[in-house]
């Protein structure tokens, strides 16, 4: 037996083994290759969308700078063409014009002058002590006086501090003279520090010599010419955008751009970011899908390693419950063989008891003769012979149950006065422990009796009156119970003013097992057997109910009925409702 046990276990662990595995592959094999397709498409969809939002922002900046650029040396094209040289060489006029170009621009013109062609500063409004100041060195104005208009690269100058110029070329008593403005770095720098992303994401500017046309960030790597040379062989978009990546080796990161040309193309403006920090939300997308893969696949794991435990358990039930069965069989043979000896027993019982009882009968017919009237002991005699008479019949009685046992014989059946069985059953409940409930009959006159078991009625009844009971023991009520008759059945109604039964429970309350009592208040087995005990007599029994409204129900007996089973043996399914 042991060995059995241990062969079964073995193969109940290999069985489990092999079929978690097979079903982890079935399930884990889909899984992985739709998560790596949507995580790819997910990467390609994001990338794109990165690098366009980038590429459009990107290039509004530009616009906005240039914008800026453009409207600085506007305004000095109108300061020229509305004044003139000969009017802003007067100091006074040239400060005038410089406080109202602050005032409409937010001070972004930090000082304005008038430079001749020998490069010598001959008006000047402004801050600084640049009057008289001496240009002709200095690049930018070689520059300047070659173009109309010119906007230089950002430099110290004579103030040590960084700033360009933008200037207007004119001709005052024969001779080149430039009215230039000094645009304030700081206003220009702010412009191109607001373009900031994430954590690493910010803009600069540098010149087609390398050189840095706005605050250097600390970030920034550090051979700007050779950063310039990668951005110009970098993919170039159909708005003029550079799109690309570089390594920035002293900090083992790579690097995304996106570049533009300013100013003519003299300039250009640079969006850099480190790719990990681009790429965040991408990252901390990936985490939380591989978390959420990672759980699926372990749910899938243990609900497989639970559901398939459950069903070795339950396989391993079957296995007890089959051998409890094969012992049952054994017991059932043995019973059988106990059920032909003691119907052996009652018949060799019955016969010498049945003689005994015709005995005493004749005795006490020969006690009543008259011959023995004298007799002193007379009426000892007779309560003796009454006596053997009485327990004659008890063991007929006994034996009768017995052979009743042994052969499984029908229930008893007989005519049956409802109104006195009905009588009978409400006789058992004491009045004083119901003292909150009361009983009201109102039974029909001239019932005629029923053909049938009155145990088996008196069970149903009894069932249904109890029931009544105990959802009305608490707050008390009335049970009514009434019969009726027509040419072909009887009627009998049991019904009550307690809580009622849900419309969602209705259909249920004759199924087996249901009930809404509590644990070990009920076995939900009450009105399946009465409906069982009804439907095997040809009756119907049905049920109505409302909550808060009471509950009725309703049975229909044929008058004359007979047993619908051959015995007594349990309903069949088919006649349980379900």
């Amino acid at each position: 037996m042991n060995q059995d046990k241990q062969a079964r276990r073995e193969i109940s662990i290999s069985f489990t083994r092999h079929i978690v595995l097979v079903v982890i592959i079935v399930s884990f094999t889909p899984m992985i290759v739709v998560s790596g397709i949507i995580l790819d498409q997910y990467y390609t969809s994001y990338r794109e969308k990165l690098y366009a939002h980038l590429n459009e922002m990107v290039h509004k900046h530009t616009q906005n700078i240039d914008g800026f650029l453009t409207e600085r040396l506007n305004d000095i094209k109108f300061l020229s063409q509305t004044c003139g040289d000969d009017q802003l060489i007067n100091e006074s006029v040239l400060y005038e014009k410089l406080v109202l170009l602050q005032r409409n621009s937010g001070n972004v013109f930090e000082d304005l002058g008038i430079i001749n062609e020998a490069g010598i500063q001959i008006a000047y409004a402004g801050p600084y002590k640049l009057e008289q100041a001496f240009y002709a060195e200095e690049e930018w104005f070689q520059e300047a006086l070659q173009h109309q208009y010119y906007i230089s690269d950002v430099f110290l100058g004579l103030r040590s501090r960084p700033h360009f110029i933008v200037s207007v070329r004119n001709v005052y008593q024969n001779e080149r003279v430039l009215l230039r403005a000094t645009i304030n770095f700081e206003a220009f720098n702010a412009l191109v520090e607001n373009l900031r992303i994430g954590a690493t994401g910010f803009a600069f500017i540098v010149n087609q010599k390398g050189k840095y046309q706005t605050r250097p960030h600390y970030d920034l790597i550090q051979n700007a010419p050779s950063y310039l040379q990668v951005i110009k062989k970098a993919e170039q978009k159909e708005n003029g955008v550079y799109v690309g990546t570089v390594s920035d080796v002293f900090r083992n990161k790579d690097l995304i751009f996106l570049a533009a040309p300013l100013k003519n193309e003299d300039w250009m403006l640079v969006f850099q970011q480190e790719r990990e920090d681009a790429y965040e939300d991408l990252k901390r997308t990936q985490i939380i899908a591989g978390i959420i893969i990672f759980v699926g696949a372990l749910m899938i794991v243990l609900m497989n390693l639970f559901f398939f435990h459950k069903a070795v358990g339950r396989i391993a039930e079957a296995d007890k419950a089959k051998e409890m069965m094969n012992r049952q069989v054994i017991e059932t043979g043995k019973m059988a063989s106990v059920g032909r000896l003691a119907a052996g027993i009652a018949h060799e019982i019955n016969n010498p008891v049945a003689i005994m009882v015709e005995e005493a009968g004749w005795i006490d017919d020969l006690l009543n003769d008259g011959d023995f009237d004298e007799c002193k002991n007379l009426d000892e005699l007779k309560n003796s012979l009454k006596q053997i008479n009485t327990q004659g019949k008890r063991c007929k009685d006994i034996t009768h149950k017995l052979l009743s046992f042994a052969r499984k014989t029908g229930s008893k059946l007989e005519q049956i006065q409802i109104n006195d069985t009905i009588e009978e059953v409400i006789g058992l409940f004491d009045k004083s422990t119901y003292s909150r409930i009361s009983f009201e009959l109102n039974l029909a006159e001239e019932l005629p009796p029923i053909y049938g078991s009155r145990t088996e009625l008196q069970q149903v009844l009894l069932n249904l009156v109890n029931n009544a009971v105990y959802f009305l023991e608490k707050e008390g009520g009335t049970i009514r119970i009434a019969t009726n008759f027509d040419n072909d059945n009887v009627f009998i109604v049991v019904e009550d003013n307690g809580p009622g039964i849900p419309k969602s429970n209705l259909e249920r309350v004759f199924d087996p097992f249901f009930t809404t009592k509590p644990v070990g208040k009920g076995s939900g087995l009450g009105l399946a057997i009465c409906y069982g005990i009804i439907k095997r007599r040809g009756g119907e029994i049905t049920v109505s109910s409302a909550v808060d409204a009471g509950t009725s129900f309703e049975i229909r007996l044929p008058l004359g009925g007979q047993d619908q089973s051959s015995d007594n043996r349990p309903l069949p399914p088919e006649s349980i409702p379900a």
